[in-house]
């Protein structure tokens, strides 16, 4: 994979920063916000891929308890009596709706596509994207939802929306055989070969390339055609990015209706932080993260902008950030 121009600025500005001290730091600090990751482990469709779902299940719990996430396994244990989706639906509602602590949801196994809706195949009554819309509503917390599935994509587009990034394996509800997408992206999210801007941590637009690459891979590799293309979606219209118009950690190719691209917010996405940044409070790295995107998008309207203008803006983002690490 390529990685030049791959530094992001949380990178560059560490470095640019090295001698502020940092304000607000506190590893026991009560506003540290706590990530909660719920793995829905679905039917295999084929018990022959019931080993990959498996290894999803154990890569998610071991990176929850390496992240002091709290974690919710469904479809792992004995079946409930009132079967998986009532039990995602409860987990759901337990769940804080607001507040600065990330959700992961994560759904693995087999999904469908009738033309209309997709589903992921659980014990008992399948779970929809309509059902997940609607569970998801009250919610106003960042949010990721990685749909490790077949046929998922039509989960993309229901449930896009602000500060929640959306992963799918399929770029279509009618790519409809297993994918192997989700066991390449549990694979990733340990692997420090991910780590694309070398900021010690992995993630999830950084599993999301790794886990599409070698995806790409094993169809080449394999001879056969490739039946899955992975989706993320981060800025809400639905639409989602596949990984090979990256370079690095950002999109550069252009889109022939100019719709915005994806990736930066998906990039401010860590279930396993550096120490760095678990030294960070849950406020602080908020506030630098927005500051992030505001760059972002000042680089894409670089184009229309003077270079007067253009550096103008540029400094003051960046002196913004520069006093935010300095506390002052």
């Amino acid at each position: 994979m390529n990685t030049h121009g791959s530094m992001s600025w949380r990178r560059a500005l560490s470095v640019a920063f090295a001698v502020l001290p940092l304000a607000g730091l506190a590893a026991d600090d009560p506003g540290l916000a706590r990530s909660t990751v719920i793995m829905v482990a679905g039917a295999a469709g084929d018990q022959a891929y019931q080993p990959d779902i498996e290894q999803q299940a154990v890569a998610w719990a071991k990176a929850s308890t390496d992240a002091d996430a709290s974690h919710v396994a469904i479809g792992t244990g004995p079946a409930g009596g009132t079967g998986d989706r009532e039990a995602l639906k409860e987990a759901l509602a337990a769940e804080p709706k607001d507040g600065k602590g990330e959700l992961w949801l994560v759904l693995a196994g087999h999904g469908t596509f009738d033309g209309k809706e997709a589903k992921l195949n659980l014990r008992g009554p399948d779970v929809s994207a309509t059902d997940l819309a609607e569970w998801l509503k009250p919610f106003q917390r960042p949010i990721a939802i990685i749909d490790t599935t077949s046929a998922s994509a039509p989960f993309l587009a229901r449930l896009a929306g602000p500060n929640r990034v959306i992963v799918t394996s399929t770029r279509s509800g009618y790519e409809q055989n297993y994918a192997r997408f989700g066991k390449y992206l549990a694979e990733a999210l340990p692997d420090l070969k991910s780590d694309l801007d070398k900021d010690s941590q992995i993630s999830l637009l950084e599993a999301f390339l790794s886990a599409s690459y070698r995806t790409a891979e094993f169809y080449k590799t394999e001879g056969r055609l490739a039946t899955e293309h992975a989706l993320v979606d981060d800025n809400g219209d639905g639409l989602g990015t596949p990984f090979d118009w990256f370079r690095g950690v950002r999109a550069t190719k252009k889109a022939d209706d100019n719709a915005p691209l994806d990736g930066a917010r998906a990039h401010q996405f860590h279930l396993v932080r550096s120490n760095a940044e678990q030294n960070m409070t849950a406020e602080l790295r908020t506030k630098r993260d927005a500051l992030e995107l505001e760059l972002g998008k000042l680089r894409e309207r670089k184009p229309k902008l003077s270079e007067e203008a253009y550096l103008r803006e540029l400094e003051e983002r960046l002196l913004e950030l520069a006093a935010l690490y300095a506390g002052t």
